[in-house]
């Protein structure tokens, strides 16, 4: 993933009356389908012309069970929606939060949490920190009873190095209740492995793209499959990925 090599533009109309028109970089992952564990992630800068292409695109592993509508910037859609523990991505325009990792610090112009043995991710529907990733220290061990997602995998889960580095997908980011919590993109486990509804990646592609977000940017994660990107396409002001 070389976001240094030579841009493709995508001449457009931007529609003004998306919530992310503001957005000038765009991390963009299709899927075959509704159910597909395997994706395709590109980025794209915004410029007067329109999307550029930056970089080759590259291949990303998504949730177990495919993907379903999640709940961020775009508005509400039909069909399958994201829930706590059905193994799907949720699909949809979602903003950027924070950049995480095991490491003191890292290269990223994002903001920064350098995770420790007492962060977790709050997973457990109904408690007031749902969705939310909180230190022990701060909210007390009876908080965070319940939870599955220790931050530091590498201390609570074998050394898994999953969240060695990552950045949280703002879905669901008023906490409501069963929709589905702690999406994070991170690193694979392997190229055949698949998540619990997150979109991870190797190693050096996250730090390649950690490197080139810029929160003045307004940067804004998607996820589609390819059918759903084909109709919303122009509606929602996205790269046309035909003219590359």
């Amino acid at each position: 993933m070389l976001l240094s090599s030579c841009a493709c533009r995508h001449a457009q109309v931007r529609p003004a009356n998306l919530s992310w028109s503001n957005a000038r970089q765009l991390v963009l992952v299709t899927t075959p389908d509704w159910n597909a564990t395997h994706a395709t992630l590109r980025t794209f800068a915004r410029s007067a012309h329109g999307w550029n292409a930056v970089g080759d695109p590259i291949a990303v592993v998504i949730g177990r069970t495919g993907a379903a509508w999640g709940i961020g910037l775009h508005p509400p859609q039909t069909g399958a929606q994201k829930h706590e523990g059905d193994g799907r991505s949720p699909a949809g325009v979602f903003a950027l939060g924070p950049a995480f990792g095991y490491a003191e610090s890292i290269s990223t112009h994002l903001a920064y949490t350098a995770l420790d043995a007492d962060d977790y991710c709050i997973d457990v529907d109904g408690s007031p920190l749902y969705n939310r990733i909180v230190n022990a220290r701060d909210v007390g061990t009876a908080a965070i009873a319940g939870s599955t997602e220790p931050m530091r995998r590498d201390l609570h889960a074998d050394g898994d190095q999953r969240y060695k580095l990552g950045f949280v997908i703002e879905h669901n980011p008023h906490g409501v209740a069963g929709a589905g919590s702690c999406i994070f993109a991170h690193l694979q486990i392997s190229a055949d492995s698949s998540t619990a509804g997150c979109t991870a990646m190797t190693e050096p592609a996250m730090r390649t793209l950690l490197g080139w977000l810029r929160p003045e940017d307004h940067p804004v994660f998607v996820l589609l499959p390819n059918d759903e990107y084909a109709r919303l396409q122009a509606t929602w002001g996205l790269p046309d990925l035909k003219s590359r």
